[in-house]
């Protein structure tokens, strides 16, 4: 414990601040009263103030947080005397309690950083305020256990809002979509597929009925011909631009945050930084409105990474409702960490996935309460969705498929070949995506997005027609490629070889608007006897080699488009794009496989010992659809670099766990490729590219610098500090009025340069502001006070008493810490900045956009890309 000294002459010596008593919920109680030194300590060889606290642009800051840290106990006095000497050094200090509170104290401006420390020490706080009251009444044993159960409570309600806004927006963009084709008259709010349901055929041809009017039968043209082409080609496109127009009408006149995916932001977010609006109602409603016109238009983009933003938009609105999140940041993270598993859940059906979804990708924070609560969250979500069946086949994915064959061992050579090529063009479209994104923002297109959004859609609508795998909806073209082959099989990839009879018998229901070719006619050379019928090994048809052909023109056209359409003005996700183009290079190179097995049977060439046990039978020991899976896997994991959420959303989606280890080892390879090429993946490249304060707790920090070459103030610089108390309060004000930093530290004296605490510019603001209005005699003579008690008797106008405000246990480091170790403070604690002393004396600050800029510099980046565009 610190001595103090009553003897006149003799001076106290300020306290070190180290290890425990940099906690505040460790100190002691009268701590704060016994830690001040006096205001005789002074040093002739004071620090020079030079340098600056912190940069603010008008676009970002940082950090804007001090709050009231005393945690003095309620109804506590210290009294310490000073005894000998003068009249000034006989003076008697009170800790006086009734120091005035100021609401709206800890809360924090836009663009700024959380304080993670200090909210969750309030938190802890409150915790404990509530645990002592419990037993002095039934309402406070009430408010109690609302507290426990609070948070279950938060989580539950998000799921099932959650889910049942996932299972609102997919029956209405399978709807909307449909609408490009054509229309159901008698109930105009089915779909093609619902509408053939009401249908009393007992066989149709895919989901064409005669309750389906194709838009050239709603004019009385006929179904086929060139004319009825024409008609069909006119609508689709006309359709697609209309629904997109709509989409960047609204996001750009109602809510601007609603475009783009939601992922980096909401990684950004979770990290601890603060974009008011972004996760608003109007951002919910006008995110869930134009996901629907988005993927209806046909772009080529999907819904289920803005499903994510929408579920965080959720957990945000709810969280308001529960003071225990609602008013503090920290704790909201938790809710919001919740919603991200919830949204990955809905969105591809897979609660477990979109748990390790939140803790791999998302999440920056992610405390084991946090972990069971996503869980829970993200079950319920499930459960609602299922309830809803918005896709009618009992799944809560369109593309849900089971297989039956197991995976033989020589297969994993082409797995890891997957793997390899989705690494590749998961780094290519990460390049050239981030490179037009970059072009757009510099570019006098980007002040036109509007236009840009129409005209993308029109070149989609117009290229994607004519081939009738982009002509799908692209869960549907997912869920083709991951099909396997059977006899309920009516398409080209692997229709069976019906007798001319039956193909007579079926043509008549063969208009699919999707595969006009006539049914059955070219395909795998296959003789089905009945359904129960072994899949046989067969040589593919000419109608298998022209959807190859076709599938290549897909996937080229895909991959190209889809880098123009990733960061338009439109909600936009890249989970099914890229799903997408691994799955048509996974089933091409299914098909390709299942064709040499066929070799191999067909010529009994013995050399190939590779097939000679599994395939000796005949029957197909090949699946093309777990091919397209393997693939599909491997260019998301290419393009987004998750690993093991992915696996497990995959093998979710089929079903079953004998396909872990070729995913496994198709992801494991395309991380490996794609980290070779570039560490990051597509949200932390738009992470950079945007310029989020965004530290990535993956990277690690190999250099040698040192805390001081990385603080401020610099060599020319200005260092501003607020002294405890021999500042007036037109002092302060000017201050604030000729500097834009968000935080002062607080010394004894100018001279000593002793740290008493840390003030946040906003804190300060706000104090003034309302101790001007409900405190009389404040005027600009008046002493603002950071000390524990006010001397006694005091001349002169009232003092403006602020210690609420004061963080007195700002983090410290000394200017010999290695920035290895500032780095992992900086991550590991959530800090928004660090003070810097040298001998107990106060040096510098060093803050979060100080190390990133650091880093930047050292990567041989410009350090000024650090800012908030």
């Amino acid at each position: 414990m610190l001595p103090l000294q009553g003897v006149a002459g003799m001076e106290s010596r300020p306290l070190n601040r180290h290890t425990i008593m940099n906690n505040p919920l460790m100190r002691h109680p009268n701590y704060q009263a016994l830690n001040q030194p006096s205001q005789s300590t002074a040093s002739a060889n004071g620090v020079q103030q030079k340098g600056n606290l912190e940069e603010d642009d008008s676009t970002l800051s940082s950090s804007a947080c001090g709050g009231s840290m005393d945690s003095a106990q309620p109804g506590h006095q210290s009294y310490v005397s000073f005894a000998g000497g003068s009249a000034a050094n006989n003076s008697t200090f009170h800790l006086d309690s009734d120091e005035p509170e100021f609401p709206g104290i800890g809360q924090y401006d836009d663009f700024h950083t959380i304080d993670w420390q200090r909210d969750v020490a309030r938190d802890r706080m409150r915790h404990r305020y509530i645990i002592k009251k419990k037993e002095d009444s039934i309402w406070d044993w009430i408010k109690s256990g609302h507290d426990a159960w609070s948070g279950w409570l938060c989580v539950f309600m998000v799921g099932v809002i959650a889910g049942a806004a996932a299972g609102m927006i997919d029956i209405g963009t399978s709807w909307m979509s449909d609408l490009r084709f054509g229309i159901c008259p008698e109930a105009f709010w089915f779909n093609q597929e619902q509408c053939c349901w009401s249908s009393n055929e007992t066989f149709y041809d895919g989901d064409n009925c005669s309750n389906w009017f194709s838009w050239p039968e709603v004019f009385g043209h006929a179904p086929d011909g060139a004319g009825a082409y024409i008609i069909s080609y006119i609508f689709y496109i006309m359709w697609s631009l209309l629904f997109a127009s709509l989409a960047a009408s609204l996001v750009m006149m109602f809510a601007p945050y609603a475009c783009g995916s939601g992922i980096p932001e909401i990684k950004t977010i979770l990290s601890g930084f603060i974009i008011r609006g972004y996760l608003g109602k109007w951002t919910l409603l006008i995110k869930s409105l134009g996901m629907i016109l988005a993927v209806s238009a046909g772009l080529s983009l999907g819904k289920e990474g803005p499903l994510v933003h929408v579920a965080c938009c959720i957990g945000n609105i709810l969280s308001y409702l529960f003071p225990k999140y609602g008013k503090n940041e920290a704790k909201k993270r938790e809710i919001l960490s919740a919603a991200a598993a919830v949204g990955v859940s809905v969105a591809f059906g897979a609660p477990i996935g979109g748990v390790l979804f939140s803790l791999e990708e998302a999440s920056y924070y992610f405390p084991l309460k946090t972990l069971w609560r996503s869980f829970f969250a993200a079950l319920v979500a499930a459960f609602v969705l299922r309830s809803i069946n918005p896709f009618g086949n009992e799944h809560l994915v369109l593309f849900y498929v089971e297989y039956s064959k197991p995976w033989i061992f020589i297969e994993l050579v082409p797995f890891i070949v997957l793997g390899v090529i989705g690494g590749i063009i998961g780094t290519l479209f990460i390049k050239f995506n981030i490179k037009w994104c970059r072009f757009r923002k510099t570019s006098l297109m980007g002040q036109y997005p509007r236009l840009e959004v129409l005209i993308v859609t029109l070149i989609t609508a117009f290229i994607a027609y004519p081939n009738p795998y982009t002509r799908m909806n692209t869960s549907n073209l997912i869920y083709l490629l991951f099909s396997q082959c059977g006899v309920a099989n009516n398409d080209s990839l692997c229709s069976p070889w019906w007798p001319i009879s039956e193909q007579i018998r079926l043509s008549k229901f063969s208009h699919d608007s999707y595969f006009p070719q006539p049914y059955g006619l070219s395909d795998y050379q296959r003789n089905f006897t009945s359904a129960n019928t072994a899949i046989e090994i067969a040589a593919a048809g000419p109608g298998v080699l022209q959807a190859v052909w076709l599938l290549a023109l897909a996937l080229v056209f895909k991959c190209v488009v889809t880098v123009f359409t990733f960061g338009i003005k439109v909600p936009c996700g890249l989970f099914i794009p890229s799903l997408a183009m691994g799955a048509i290079i996974g089933r091409l190179v299914g098909i390709g496989m299942e064709q040499l097995a066929y070799f191999n049977f067909s010529s009994h060439n013995q050399d190939w010992a590779v097939f000679a046990g599994e395939c000796s039978t005949g029957e197909n020991c090949i699946t093309p659809g777990l091919y397209a899976m393997v693939g599909a896997a491997a260019v998301l994991g290419g393009v987004t670099r998750m690993t093991v959420s992915l696996v497990v959303i995959m093998f979710e989606l089929t079903g079953g766990v004998r396909y872990i280890v070729p995913l496994m080892a198709a992801v494991m390879a395309s991380k490996w490729i794609g980290d070779a090429f570039g560490r990051e993946g597509i949200y932390d490249a738009h992470i950079i590219l945007n310029g989020y304060p965004f530290l990535d707790s993956k990277e690690e920090f190999s250099h040698t610098t040192l805390a001081h070459d990385v603080m401020k103030p610099g060599k020319n610089e200005s260092f501003y500090v607020i002294t405890q108390d021999s500042m007036t309060l037109d002092d302060v004000e000017q201050l604030l009025r000729e500097t834009d930093h968000n935080g002062f530290p607080v010394v004894v004296s100018r001279q000593s340069q002793y740290l008493v605490g840390f003030v946040a510019r906003r804190d300060l603001n706000i104090a003034i502001n309302q101790a001007k209005k409900n405190t009389e005699g404040i005027v600009g003579e008046s002493v603002v006070l950071f000390t524990a008690s006010v001397p006694s008797p005091w001349m002169g106008p009232p003092p403006l008493r602020l210690r609420k405000i004061l963080d007195l246990a700002p983090i410290t480091i000394t200017d010999q810490t290695p920035m290895e170790t500032v780095v992992d403070m900086f991550r590991k604690l959530g800090l928004r900045q660090t003070l810097v002393t040298h001998n107990g004396r106060l040096l510098g600050i060093i803050t979060k956009k100080d190390v990133l800029r650091h880093i930047k510099f050292l990567e041989s980046e410009d350090p000024e890309s650090v800012l908030f565009n």
